[in-house]
């Protein structure tokens, strides 16, 4: 090797070195430099079952005992055995947990309000989903309708004082809250529930994106700015998508490869919508959190996280994978004769998948304990310095 190309790579490693300093500095001088953390004063969420604490079980129907039974001792409409990702946010920044904006009997909205409802969708289309015959009418852009009238109303409750105007959250909160998103499932496994291909799925994610693109800017425009966007999980690993496809290529852990590969590429084409918005949005703070990734390590790396039998359904019945679609988690099913009840497993702080679609209480604390560090986001920012806009 000659001097002239030594004395080049010095300097091509010294510039790399210098711009990964440079790199590291300036996030460093975001989260650091600020001096402050966000203290987010209130939380207004949108989504789907994945984050919905109540909104679906006021509109129509609470899911029965088991489901609430490990935190709350009792159903509270959230799909889970316990609390969801959203109220360990909501906690982290010492909020009370949502009240469904749906639900009219002891909601509190002093600091925030959730949007989100089971099955529901960025785009409209005819959902069948094991938990739902039928489809859910409150889609990204009716939630997005509803906050609209909320921040309204709510402020003219606000002025007219009394006792209710205690439970309505501050004008100027709307501007300094987390907005929280995390909504797509649905319309992925939804599209192969009708029988739609997996090239039909994918072909109509472009659309699903540029829908919810639509709306985060809708938001921009009522006075949201800091945003904390989850993308989709790996669907390909829970029962419901395992169950209907039997047939479906598997991974080596056992997950429907194919169906991960469509949430990773809606995956990846919501990524590239949410850097189109950070220049689009000059006042916004938006935040990308690859909770896919966490997700599928809970199915790759279950033992390492002290979690097992991964792919195996905690309440549910029948089966490879302790899953049925005729009978749910707490309903009866007939065997020889004898009604049994469909009752959780013993190992829940241990098991990954509540009910066949959704995680466990552990598992959700597990995936907030990641992301929360900022590990997984995008910037890489945590979630306490989520108000603070970077390009990096």
């Amino acid at each position: 090797m000659t001097s002239n190309t030594t004395h080049f790579l010095t300097i091509n490693k010294f510039h790399v070195s210098f711009v990964l300093f440079f790199i590291v500095l300036s996030i460093a001088s975001i989260v650091n430099g600020s001096g402050n953390e966000c203290n987010f004063p209130a939380i207004f969420n949108f989504g789907d079952s994945n984050s919905d604490t109540g909104g679906m079980a006021a509109a129509f129907v609470q899911p029965p005992t088991p489901y609430g039974e490990t935190y709350f001792n009792r159903p509270t409409g959230r799909s889970s055995d316990g609390r969801l990702i959203i109220d360990f946010i909501a906690d982290s920044f010492g909020l009370p947990f949502l009240s469904a904006y749906l639900d009219s009997l002891g909601a509190n909205y002093s600091h925030g309000g959730n949007f989100a409802t089971a099955s529901s969708t960025i785009k409209l289309t005819p959902i069948i989903l094991p938990q739902l015959n039928g489809q859910s009418p409150f889609l990204l852009g009716i939630q997005y309708a509803q906050f609209a009238q909320f921040k309204v109303r709510t402020q003219f409750i606000k002025q007219q004082g009394g006792v209710f105007a205690t439970l309505m959250p501050k004008k100027e909160y709307f501007h300094k809250a987390l907005y929280t998103i995390d909504i797509g499932q649905n319309d992925l496994g939804g599209g192969f529930y009708r029988v739609m291909t997996i090239q039909q799925v994918t072909a109509d994610v472009p659309e699903i994106v540029k829908i919810f693109k639509i709306n985060v800017k809708a938001l921009y425009n009522l006075g949201a700015r800091s945003f904390w966007i989850h993308n989709t999980g790996p669907i390909g690993c829970l029962p419901y998508i395992s169950l209907k496809f039997i047939f479906a290529e598997r991974d080596q852990y056992g997950c429907a490869k194919q169906y991960n590969e469509v949430a990773q590429h809606f995956n990846l084409k919501l990524k590239e919508a949410l850097d189109q918005l950070r220049e689009e949005l000059p006042q916004a703070a938006i935040t990308y959190v690859d909770i896919y990734s966490v997700k599928y390590s809970l199915f790759s790396n279950s033992a390492k996280y002290g979690f097992e039998q991964p792919l195996v359904t905690c309440c549910g019945f029948g089966g490879e994978y302790n899953y049925s679609t005729t009978v749910g988690c707490g309903q009866t099913i007939e065997v020889n004769g004898s009604q049994i009840l469909v009752v959780p497993c013993e190992n829940r702080p241990k098991r990954v998948v509540w009910d066949g679609i959704h995680y466990t209480e552990a598992a959700n604390k597990f995936i907030f304990d990641q992301i929360s560090t900022g590990a997984f986001s995008d910037p890489p920012i945590p979630l306490n310095m989520a108000c603070h806009r970077t390009s990096i």
